[in-house]
């Protein structure tokens, strides 16, 4: 397999092979790619135009009749067409009060091939960014200023992120042969790790009754995918085939390998040391780079989307930085949404996306992933959250919170 994968993305410069560069070509600008045409239909784009009216997705509040008759006949050179794009938001209408994305890309190229969709559905998305916007990596964890939360209040501390091999399609597109290559690709990179980040790789199908518990009691685990947005985009074929699990032998570094993305990569520790979850981060990631770099491998990025992920939500950064801090006063607080708004964060319960949350508990997070730093981003989480604790003592001792409110 590693043969295979190093013939079908050489070992170029960046990483990017033959057939790979027949794909995609970066410039100074970000990624452009020479679409094909589809096969012609014997019936119009009004007639297969899909019926979108009681849509509540980002995809179908951007579609237009205009828009599908320009890209319904385009497709990648990887083969991806615009109705696999946008499949999972037909399929899935989402919910009066919780707008969802509706589409997902199938490979680096979908971003450019179809940016007549993509462009307005990652304007709306992310805040007004623009086509011409550039977007700032930065992986610089000493430039983070605080980051040591009052441990009575968090109890603990995560960043995760995600990364994608260039020249290989992503999960909704990927062949088998391309989820094999991102497998090997991948675990050999984490398996070069030494001092604290060495660790031990667990493939989903080839791991014991005993590492499969020990797993779920850990809580690092992934099931097949379940949600109807995740089986529309078809993110579960062919499971558990070249879908694994890695972590650290202190188990505080974490890789997931073919789930939604590519690779999901989480730095997380129990307390409120958010500084050393980040600095793990950071100093993780650019290791992984490294070393599939040296095998002639690359992430895809560019400097207008930054990391490209498989969900324009995951755009830019990819990331989201959160801890578990308990605060039940605030949380009752008539101004508790507004001010989590104010200060660029989300909530949720500790039990992931539509949870509620439990004795006061909430996940706190950044609710940006594109057009800020990483660093930006974990700084907005620290001084942010430290406001939030800030008010729940006072709250506490029955004072008020006006003059905080940012």
């Amino acid at each position: 397999m590693a043969g295979f994968a190093k013939n079908l993305l050489g070992a170029a410069a960046v990483g990017v092979g033959s057939i790979a560069a027949y794909r995609v070509f970066v410039t100074s600008g970000g990624t452009t790619a020479s679409a094909t045409s589809a096969p012609k239909s014997k019936f119009t784009a009004t007639d297969d135009y899909p019926d979108l009216k009681l849509h509540n997705n980002v995809m179908a509040h951007c579609m237009t009749p205009d828009i599908y008759a320009r890209l319904r006949n385009l497709k990648t050179p990887g083969g991806y067409t615009i109705d696999e794009c946008i499949q999972t938001g037909v399929d899935n209408p989402g919910h009066p009060f919780i707008k969802t994305v509706g589409i997902v890309a199938g490979d680096e190229e979908s971003y450019s091939v179809f940016s007549d969709l993509f462009d307005p559905i990652i304007d709306q998305r992310h805040n007004g960014y623009k086509p011409n916007d550039k977007h700032t990596t930065d992986l610089d964890s000493s430039k983070l200023k605080g980051g040591n939360f009052d441990e009575n209040y968090v109890l603990s501390s995560r960043v995760r992120t995600g990364r994608s091999i260039r020249g290989l399609s992503l999960p909704p597109k990927c062949s088998r042969a391309e989820r094999r290559a991102v497998e090997k690709i991948v675990s050999k990179a984490l398996g070069g790790l030494n001092g604290d980040l060495s660790g031990k790789y667990y493939p989903l199908n080839k791991m014991t009754e005993q590492e499969q518990q020990q797993l779920i009691d850990d809580h690092f685990l992934f099931d097949k995918p379940v949600s109807p947005l995740l089986l529309s985009a078809g993110m579960a074929r062919d499971w558990p085939d070249a879908r694994g699990i890695w972590h650290n032998n202190n188990k505080n570094f974490l890789v997931w390998i073919n789930e939604e993305d590519h690779t999901r990569v989480i730095s997380m520790q129990k307390g409120g040391d958010m500084k050393s979850v980040f600095e793990r981060f950071c100093r993780g990631l650019k290791e992984v780079e490294k070393a599939i770099q040296k095998d002639g491998y690359s992430f895809m990025w560019n400097e207008h989307l930054g990391y490209i992920l498989t969900c324009p939500s995951n755009l830019g950064t990819g990331l989201r930085a959160g801890v578990h801090v308990k605060i039940p006063h605030l949380s009752k607080h008539a101004s508790f949404q507004d001010i989590l708004g104010k200060l660029k964060l989300q909530s949720r319960g500790t039990g992931g996306v539509d949870t509620a949350a439990v004795g006061g508990i909430y996940d706190i997070s950044n609710a940006d992933r594109l057009g800020k730093s990483e660093v930006q981003l974990v700084q907005a989480v620290i001084d942010g959250v430290n406001l939030l604790i800030k008010m729940e003592k006072r709250l506490e001792k029955g004072s008020p919170i006006s003059d905080l409110m940012p």
